[in-house]
């Protein structure tokens, strides 16, 4: 009888035992790690680390516009990087998901290729595109837009155009997902009682492909607002944004404290800007 009841809870919970690995994996390598970061921003030494030498100076370090200044900025380039994404990704996932029939999954493949492509390789293609001398820059030259090359490698521009091109699948993906699952008949009733194109669209596609629209959001934003290999590598280093700023307090400085309170400072930001975004999806599309 036991044995039978040990095998029913176990059939019962077998979802969290099969689960148990990755929440184990989370635990050691995330939240452990983000207790201990939270932990030492307190401190200004490792030789001091006790309750009593616990401190805010390190915060009162970075309360300072000029790393405001940087957390802005990152904030700037990742709403604006979703922002672009989701207009141009809107119409690509409309057209894969509710226009093409037949070589719907060739497309959808082409659409994932980059993901098989190394990150770093990714964005290294794109100095032999945007260079002085590179292909975009030839392709003008030849077709007489422009007099001389164009300056872009190494600018703001240059980080925007690869963020956009980067991060594109990920916003392109959940806009297709919610888009693939809305009942055509919907649709074709809309348009029987006489709604326009536009009426259709305004009052069933869009508001029913908004969880897709939401989800591709922030997985665009949130990774795209602590970026360091795109704004590093083509922006030159002329500007500093939260990733790289973080790689100079740990690996140039090696001011470790001051790193930890400030990735805690950005991630409060993170955060917050995140929950104010959602609330305003709430409040513009209720």
């Amino acid at each position: 009888m036991k044995n039978s009841r040990l095998k029913k809870e176990f059939i019962k919970e077998r979802q969290f035992f099969l689960a148990s690995p990755a929440i184990l994996w989370q635990i050691l390598f995330l939240y452990i790690p983000l207790l201990f970061l939270i932990g030492i921003s307190f401190f200004r030494s490792f030789e001091y680390f006790s309750i009593k030498h616990v401190t805010l100076d390190n915060y009162k370090v970075l309360l300072t516009l000029s790393y405001a200044k940087i957390i802005g900025r990152s904030f700037l380039l990742a709403f604006f990087n979703a922002i672009f994404c989701f207009i141009l990704s809107y119409p690509v996932a409309y057209f894969l998901a509710l226009r093409v029939r037949r070589f719907k999954h060739i497309l959808l493949f082409f659409l994932a290729l980059p993901f098989w492509t190394n990150f770093i390789v990714q964005v290294y293609a794109w100095f032999f595109i945007l260079d002085y001398h590179g292909l975009l820059n030839s392709f003008f030259l030849k077709m007489g837009i422009i007099s001389q090359p164009l300056h872009i490698l190494n600018t703001p521009i240059a980080i925007y155009i690869v963020m956009l091109f980067c991060y594109l699948p990920f916003m392109v993906m959940p806009i297709y997902t919610s888009l693939s699952k809305l009942d055509t008949f919907t649709l074709e009733a809309s348009f029987d009682l006489g709604a326009t194109p536009w009426q259709t669209f305004s009052n069933i596609t869009f508001p029913l492909s908004l969880s897709g629209v939401q989800t591709g959001f922030f997985l665009v934003f949130i990774p795209s607002f602590g970026e360091f290999v795109i704004p590093t590598l083509l922006g030159g280093g002329k500007l500093m944004f939260i990733g790289s700023m973080i790689s100079y307090f740990f690996l140039e400085t090696r001011s470790v404290f001051l790193g930890a309170a400030f990735t805690c400072l950005s991630g409060l930001f993170l955060i917050a800007s995140a929950l104010f975004i959602l609330w305003l999806f709430k409040k513009l599309f209720r």
